[in-house]
Formats: structure tokens, C-alpha cells, sequence
């Protein structure tokens, strides 16, 4: 297993907040899979959930070393929790080939939040490594 690259963002939890409360669903479809959209829903405080999502994509993103541009989708990266509350990412759609060219065969990312922040870093792996 190598570390192939590194991506870190924060978030201003209330830009996410005007975001939906301008955009509504329009923005929530576009930037969120059905099973971010109902994590976040299941939650007491869905708008954190919803930005540590979109520093997680953003991110993966910078490790990427592209952004958001091009053919690129939000849900082309989606990322849920597994049985044990830990975030996992899944790519598809372009972001899943531009991994594929790099090599990257695991993205492993951590999540905090505060009142007013969101922030998310994530570390790319040649492959996983063995549980």
C-alpha cells in the first residue's frame, strides 16, 4: 500500500445552509446521492451531515488534482458510512476513471464538524489495506 496523494477542505457549514435554503432540492439532488440525502435526513443536524459530505467530495477532488470541472459530477463520489459509523467513499462516472489512471484503488477520509465548520480530509491508496 502507498499513499498517492493527500486532499483537505473546510467548509462553511451556514454557505451550505444558504445554499439549500436558496437552491432547495434543485441543489441537493445535483451535488448528493439518494443515501447521502438520507444519512443526512436520519440525523438531528441534516446541514452537518450535508457539509462534512461536501468537504469530503471536495476533498477527493483536490487529491485528484483536477476540481470540480469538466465532465465531472458531485455524485460521481459519494460517500456513506459502513456498519461501524466510519466514512467510506465510492466513485463512479468520471472521477472513478481519473482514479483509475492514478492508480488509486482506496480513498480513506475522515470527517469533523463544529458549529460552524466542516472539514474532511482525504488520503489516496494504491490499494486497500488488508482488515
Amino acid at each position: 500500500m502507498e499513499i498517492v496523494a493527500h486532499g483537505i477542505d473546510l467548509v462553511d457549514r451556514p454557505r451550505i445552509e444558504q445554499m439549500i435554503k436558496r437552491h432547495g432540492e434543485r441543489f441537493i439532488d445535483r451535488v448528493f446521492t439518494a443515501a447521502e440525502q438520507a444519512y443526512a435526513e436520519a440525523n438531528k443536524d441534516k446541514v452537518e451531515k450535508l457539509a462534512g459530505r461536501f468537504a469530503a467530495k471536495e476533498a477527493v477532488l483536490k487529491l485528484m488534482g483536477t476540481g470540480w470541472r469538466g465532465k465531472i459530477a458531485w455524485t460521481d463520489i459519494e460517500v456513506v458510512n459502513n456498519a461501524l459509523g466510519q466514512p467510506e467513499v465510492t466513485l463512479g462516472g468520471e472521477v472513478k476513471k481519473l482514479a483509475d489512471e492514478l492508480g488509486i484503488k482506496h480513498i480513506s477520509v475522515s470527517i469533523t464538524h463544529t458549529a460552524n465548520f466542516a472539514i474532511a480530509s482525504a488520503v489516496a491508496l494504491t490499494q486497500k489495506s488488508e482488515e
